[in-house]
C-alpha cells in the first residue's frame, strides 16, 4: 500500500465521528418507526353493508393523547375496497384507541360506529365516541367520558340516549288540552313542555289538574 494514501490520525478520527453519527441517526429512525408502528390502525366492515371503516391514530403523535381519524370507504370493489373514499372525520382523543364496535345505541335498529378509548393513566378510564353512517353521510352522534375501567361504554351511550326520550314522553297530549287551569298552572305546563321537547333545562313538576 502506498504510504502516501494511509490516513493520518486526524483523518481517521473524522471518519470515526462520521460513522458514529450515521449509526446514531439510523437508530433514531428505527426508534421513530417502531413508535409509529405501535399506533392503532384498524380496518372494519359495517355489518350488513359493503362499506369499510378505517380508524387510525394520528401519525407521529404520542400514544396517550392526540387525535384519531375515522374514514368510510364504499367498499364496492373486493380487490380494492379503499379506492372510493366516502366520508371522514378527525376527533381528539385522551388515551389510546382500544376497540371499535358496531352497536345500535339509539334504538333505531341500525348500528352506530363506536370508537372506545382508554386513558393512559393508572386509572384506565374509558371514553367513547359514537357516529351514525346513513346513506353516504357520516354524523357525530354522542360521546361519553370518565367511565371506570370496568364500565360498559356501549350501555353508557344507550343510557344517554334514553334521557331525552324519557323527557319527551313525560308530557302527554291530554295534559295540554284546554281545562280550567289557573294562569300559574298553565305557565308551568308550558315550561315543562319546552324543557322536555327542546331539552333546555330541568323539567318542572306539573301540578295535579283540578
Amino acid at each position: 500500500m502506498d504510504p502516501s494514501k494511509v490516513p493520518s490520525p486526524p483523518e481517521r478520527g473524522s471518519m470515526q465521528r462520521i460513522i458514529i453519527a450515521s449509526v446514531i441517526f439510523s437508530l433514531m429512525g428505527l426508534a421513530q418507526g417502531s413508535e409509529r408502528g405501535l399506533r392503532f390502525v384498524g380496518k372494519f366492515h359495517i355489518p350488513g353493508s359493503p362499506e369499510v371503516v378505517v380508524i387510525a391514530e394520528g401519525d407521529f403523535e404520542p400514544r396517550g393523547v392526540g387525535s384519531y381519524a375515522l374514514r368510510v370507504y364504499g367498499g364496492t370493489s373486493k380487490k380494492f375496497p379503499l379506492d372510493d373514499f366516502v366520508a371522514g372525520v378527525v376527533r381528539p382523543r385522551n388515551g389510546t384507541v382500544e376497540a371499535v364496535r358496531f352497536d345500535d345505541i339509539d334504538d333505531d335498529n341500525r348500528p352506530e360506529i363506536v370508537v372506545i378509548i382508554r386513558s393512559a393513566g393508572s386509572g384506565g378510564y374509558l371514553s367513547a365516541d359514537a357516529f351514525r353512517y346513513r346513506a353516504g353521510s357520516l354524523e357525530f352522534a354522542a360521546s361519553i367520558s370518565g367511565l371506570a375501567k370496568g364500565a360498559d361504554p356501549i350501555q353508557a351511550l344507550r343510557d344517554k340516549f334514553k334521557v331525552p326520550a324519557e323527557r319527551k314522553s313525560s308530557i302527554t297530549p291530554e295534559m295540554l288540552q284546554p281545562s280550567d287551569l289557573s294562569f300559574f298552572e298553565f305557565q308551568t305546563l308550558i315550561r315543562a313542555a319546552s324543557a322536555a321537547l327542546f331539552d333546555q333545562g330541568p323539567i318542572y313538576k306539573c301540578m295535579t289538574l283540578r
